[in-house]
């Protein structure tokens, strides 16, 4: 199989990458990936470019890119994406930009190249916050932030590309990931890696907002049996095996680390947060989808791939894009103009 994978230097694209590869020893990868801030080469370190792996630096939102790129592809999985809700907040233009002009400009490219199936990678937020109860993939989507709307439009003009020009697309909804590789904006290896240099972890609002994490290569096993079974149309939610609020998730992490509670510092809770997330994955579960990872043994697994990976992410929290992020989000409600 010759596939297209875009954003495969970010967190889930390298794992999925990685995964792929291992699994499917005759297939080969072209990884379209523009390199912004959250985008790693090092992510895929080992995999040197030759016959069966070739990255090439393109963005989606380029027709032209698109289209050489795509050419000779058998199957599309599209990672490509702004993923971060605090920057949307500040910012939404680039959520728009490449989450829906991006996703627009790969689906006009797979009609062209007439690509025998279309994986659209998706988040549970666009269902909004659930009271009680399970997100179903029929839900009315509610998106509460610039993130989760711009994803719920890619969704929808994926769905548009099926229904009218018979694209054979599937969309999946994923819940929160964590594992090797994930910049470390994002909860918990901001967590691990604060924890790590001994500075405080911002906990928002009182700490009650669920979320249900899915172990990363649990991840990319669950787009594997979509890519190669889902049917097109269709739309499948992947949850995770843990569900708990935030101070649930600290309290598991103190755990493995062993850190006390002064490294936990309240912060006001961010503008339009979601109360809860929770899925049902019964569609997965039909076409024959079971976890590999247990959360906690997962979660230890992630600790320690940080621990092992201080030159990894070292240098990603001393750049000077990360630490204005920072300062902006976090540093004077922590007490300093620390982002390390």
């Amino acid at each position: 199989m010759r596939l297209l994978v875009t954003g495969g230097l970010g967190f889930i694209g390298s794992n999925f990458i990685r995964h792929f590869l291992a699994r499917n020893p005759a297939a080969r990868v072209v990884n379209l990936d523009l390199r912004t801030y959250a985008g790693n080469p090092a992510n895929l370190a080992g995999l040197a470019a030759g016959r069966r792996y070739r990255w090439v630096r393109g963005d989606i939102a380029d027709p032209a890119a698109v289209d050489r790129a795509m050419k000779g592809a058998d199957a599309v999985v599209h990672f490509a994406a702004e993923t971060h809700v605090d920057r949307s907040i500040l910012d939404a233009s680039a959520f728009l930009r490449t989450n829906v002009v991006g996703t627009q400009v790969l689906l006009d490219a797979a009609l062209r190249r007439r690509v025998g199936r279309f994986v659209h990678v998706g988040t549970d937020e666009v269902y909004g916050s659930v009271a009680r109860g399970l997100s179903r993939e029929g839900d009315v989507l509610a998106p509460n932030s610039p993130y989760a709307a711009s994803k719920a439009a890619a969704d929808l003009l994926v769905r548009s590309y099926t229904v009218t020009h018979g694209l054979p697309a599937v969309i999946t909804r994923a819940s929160n990931n964590f594992g090797p590789y994930q910049y470390p904006e994002k909860a918990l290896p901001l967590m691990i890696t604060n924890w790590l240099g001994g500075r405080p972890f911002p906990l928002y609002g009182d700490g009650r907002n669920v979320r249900d994490w899915l172990f990363v290569l649990d991840h990319a096993r669950a787009l594997e049996l979509v890519l190669r079974k889902g049917r097109p149309g269709e739309i499948y939610n992947i949850g995770g095996t843990h569900s708990c609020d935030n101070r649930g998730l600290i309290d598991a992490v103190r755990c493995v680390m062993g850190v006390g509670p002064e490294l936990v510092r309240r912060v006001p809770d961010r503008p339009g947060h979601d109360r809860r997330y929770a899925l049902d994955c019964g569609k997965l579960k039909a076409l024959g989808f079971s976890h590999a990872y247990d959360f906690k043994a997962a979660l230890r697994l992630t600790v320690e791939w940080y621990r092992a990976h201080e030159p990894w992410w070292r240098p990603l929290k001393a750049a000077g894009g990360y630490r204005a992020y920072y300062r902006a989000q976090y540093a004077r409600r922590l007490g300093g103009p620390r982002g390390r």
